[in-house]
């Protein structure tokens, strides 16, 4: 039984010594973010629980603030930019800008993510973006067990003219379109190759469990 409890402790105190610490001042960043985005939710008349009073708003759910989700990239730019087709959950067609990609290395291995620019400034969510502002959407090995089902965004920045220049991708910030609270909005589909194969587990989880 000594032994038993000997070997217990050993494996406590290794299990909280490999999880990596998070840094208070980047904690109290993303909660104080997470309270504003549930505050704008909840009051702001732009919210989709506001548009749509038949569903409620009880909190946004997330995944535990993890640092190991942050990264920086500097923009690989395509030579020839490609105007792509990108469906929206009701089925129309969208036309995006596929302007670049971010790439990022987790665990030793290197993934690529796309950027997409909007061909014009346009007004969406609530929110105004302008023409070079640069966009991400993706799907991961979550979507659809705990993240939405369509999949998730991630808003960077405008583009830097410095081309060295490194954006910060923060998956602790990424969010789900409005289409997951409500059908009354559509939503960009984010494409296959946008797919990330690893478990970004960070960010906004799945609003309604189904």
């Amino acid at each position: 039984m000594r032994a038993f409890k000997s070997l217990l402790l050993l494996v406590l105190l290794f299990a909280s010594c490999s999880k990596k610490s998070v840094d208070p001042q980047y904690l109290k960043e993303i909660e104080d973010y997470r309270k504003q985005i549930d505050s704008t939710f909840r009051y702001s008349p732009d919210s989709p629980f506001k548009r749509d009073t038949t569903v409620k708003f009880t909190g946004l759910k997330y995944f535990d603030v993890n640092p190991d989700f942050v990264f920086k990239s500097k923009l690989y730019k395509y030579a020839i930019p490609e105007t792509v087709v990108v469906s929206g959950t009701k089925g129309e067609k969208r036309t995006q800008i596929k302007y670049g990609y971010f790439q990022f290395t987790y665990k030793g291995k290197t993934h690529k993510i796309n950027v997409y620019k909007y061909p014009e400034s346009v007004i969406k969510d609530g929110k105004e973006y302008l023409r070079n502002y640069l966009a991400i959407w993706f799907r991961d090995l979550t979507t659809g067990d705990e993240t939405y089902e369509v999949g998730r965004y991630l808003d960077v920045e405008e583009e830097s003219p410095d081309p060295d220049f490194l954006y910060t991708l923060d998956f602790n910030k990424a969010y789900n379109p409005y289409c997951a609270y409500t059908p009354i909005y559509s939503c960009a589909i984010p494409r296959d190759e946008d797919f990330i194969n690893l478990r970004i587990e960070a960010g906004e989880k799945k609003y309604h469990n189904k």
